[in-house]
């Protein structure tokens, strides 16, 4: 039997068609000489019905269970009056089955097949072929291979050329450790999986290509968490003789295009926020802020400078500040509990405690209240903005701990009240001028903010020279967030060999480790590099967006798991010894027991 449709279209414009559908058994019910069987298949659900009427077909009916994978021939035929299905497409419909045919028989699942299944994440990904046949996954699939859709269809239309970057490459120091590939006819010598196509997208602005496009594979051997993998995918562009300014409207534009496509929804990218680093930190305490929540940090060092709370007073005559947040209808909603347990949290940010007062109408209430009466109190209340019925949360200390617990604060203080503005569901941002560079706690040195190929903003290129301080320059670089993700980075890059090697120098790089790291790119300089910038879109992150979930094993189709590891086929695992003599490695016993 040939299909002629898909199950979960068929509708009342099918009533009288003869159709041939395939698919899974969804749910049997059995009343003996009537059987009704929901076959499912990536469109949906459709009503079959077997009678006596049709023996034959009754008789495969009598022997099927869920999951066995059927053909079924029949007539399209109304619902009787009362019986429709007003959640599916196919709910005004049956299907009268003349001819059935068992294609294939399963054993019962280990979960049941449907949306919102009791089953644990690693039992789901061990049979994630059974996991991906549930409609919502089915769903952000789908979401995702839209997006790659749009994507492509608006790069073609705007004369980019979709040009594929090598998997094996040259291991070098962008970061990230990298996932290394030995190779058998070189023993000793190694590829790198990429990182990113980062210094392959530059040669090709300076092979004259001038817009290039590419859905990269990237990888990166790095600790895993909600929305980051181990192999991830980008949209990833670069551009030759366009501004920071051009390609941030080239990425409204392409934005919009996929949120039109994806989800029916039209961006206005004339309301789309640009906000300098320094100002996300000073407001939001991070650099991808959610701009869905109205209530923002304060800043009350001043303020409290001379406060008779010590740990206020001693906080900033330490170098430090003390901010807070004023969470709208907090004071009712939070009990002293509730308090506790966000402070306990905030001390893997680094926190040694959380201070608290609670607006009400008679003043300030809360453990630190008697330190702030009168004018210290109405002080507080001007700066913070705070007025009855709020809950003040402040940060004191360092300036990055207190950052990035006022962060988590503000988000999970929102979830917890419902303050997320639903009105608008999208919002975007732009965060610009970075600092061309951070401070790694985990490399225990200045890294790049960014990328080392990074261009500094024109007037910040002297810090760079001899003698200045480099870590004072900021970068030509920018980050679209969407809804306190970051959703893609970028930057204009530099395409001078000298400030490339003053950047590299101020990296700590020698001239000799310089040329052994990034030889065939800064030989490449001298052949002539126009201007040239990009950026790239996290896929992974998108699709999760838009298909309103909130981790991104969700939206892909075999992911690794928290450990790195891959459930279902049990990757990564030993291999044979023939196997590591031909690459001419060596693995310790006592390594390979505890693997195996």
């Amino acid at each position: 039997m040939k299909r002629t449709t898909y199950a979960g279209l068929v509708d009342e414009q099918y009533i009288g068609q003869t159709v041939t559908l395939a698919g899974w058994v969804q749910k049997r019910r059995n009343f003996g000489d009537l059987v009704f069987i929901d076959l499912r298949d990536r469109e949906g659900i459709v009503q079959l019905t077997f009678s006596a009427a049709n023996q034959a077909a009754l008789d495969v009916a009598q022997t099927v269970r869920n999951e066995y994978v059927v053909a079924i021939e029949g007539e399209v035929v109304a619902r009787a009056e009362g019986q429709e299905n007003k959640k599916i497409k196919s709910g005004g419909i049956e299907v009268k089955v003349t001819k059935a045919e068992v294609l294939a028989e399963a054993k019962t699942p280990v979960f049941d097949i449907e949306d919102g299944v009791n089953a644990g994440e690693e039992l789901k990904l061990q049979y994630r072929y059974l996991d991906l046949r549930r409609p919502e996954m089915q769903k952000n699939l789908r979401v995702r291979s839209k997006i790659m859709a749009s994507a492509t269809n608006f790069m073609d239309n705007n004369d980019f050329i979709n040009i594929e970057t090598p998997y094996l490459a040259k291991s070098t120091p962008e970061g990230a450790r990298d996932y290394l590939v030995p190779s058998r006819v070189y023993p000793g010598s190694f590829y790198a999986l990429p990182q990113s196509p980062q210094l392959f997208k530059q040669l090709l602005m300076g092979a004259g290509f001038d817009r290039y496009f590419q859905i990269a594979r990237c990888f990166r051997d790095e600790d895993l968490r909600g929305d980051r993998q181990p192999e991830f995918t980008q949209l990833d562009l670069e551009t030759s003789f366009m501004s920071a300014a051009e390609i941030q409207e080239l990425v409204n534009n392409w934005v919009k295009q996929i949120m039109k496509d994806v989800v029916d929804y039209d961006l206005d990218t004339d309301h789309i926020t640009h906000l300098t680093w320094q100002e996300s930190m000073d407001r939001f305490g991070t650099d991808k802020p959610d701009l869905r929540i109205a209530y923002e940090i304060k800043d009350l060092s001043e303020t409290v400078k001379d406060s008779d709370f010590g740990v206020f007073a001693n906080a900033v005559k330490d170098g430090g500040v003390v901010k807070a947040i004023a969470v709208p209808g907090g004071a009712d909603h939070y009990s002293r509990k509730d308090i506790d347990k966000l402070g306990q949290y905030i001390e893997r940010f680094g926190a040694k405690g959380l201070a608290w007062m609670k607006v009400t109408d008679e003043g300030l209430n809360g453990p630190i209240a008697k330190f702030f009466a009168d004018d210290a109190a109405e002080a507080v209340l001007a700066v913070s903005g705070a007025k009855a019925g709020d809950l003040l949360l402040f940060g004191a200390g360092r300036a990055d701990v207190v950052a990035a617990s006022l962060d988590y604060l503000r988000r999970q203080t929102a979830a917890d009240l419902d303050l997320i503005d639903q009105e608008n569901p999208w919002r975007f941002a732009w965060i610009v001028d970075w600092p061309l560079f951070e401070y790694s706690e985990d490399f225990d040195r200045w890294i790049a903010a960014h990328h080392p190929f990074t261009m500094p903003n024109e007037e910040d290129l002297h810090y760079l020279n001899e003698g200045e301080d480099p870590h004072k320059a900021h970068a030509q670089s920018y980050d679209l967030v969407l809804n306190g993700y970051e959703l893609g980075s970028g930057s204009i890059r530099i395409h001078r060999t000298d400030i490339q090697e003053k950047m590299l120098k101020a990296l700590g790089f020698t001239k000799e480790s310089a040329e052994e790291a990034f030889g065939f790119l800064l030989e490449g300089m001298e052949y002539g590099f126009p201007p040239m910038g990009g950026i790239a879109l996290g896929l992974d992150r998108l699709a999760m967006l838009l298909a309103g979930q909130d981790n991104i094993r969700e939206v892909i189709a075999f992911p690794k798991n928290s450990k790195a590891t891959e459930p279902m086929t049990e990757a990564p695992t030993p291999v044979a010894a023939t196997q590591l003599d031909e690459l001419g490695l060596e693995v310790p016993e006592q390594e390979k027991a505890e693997k195996e």
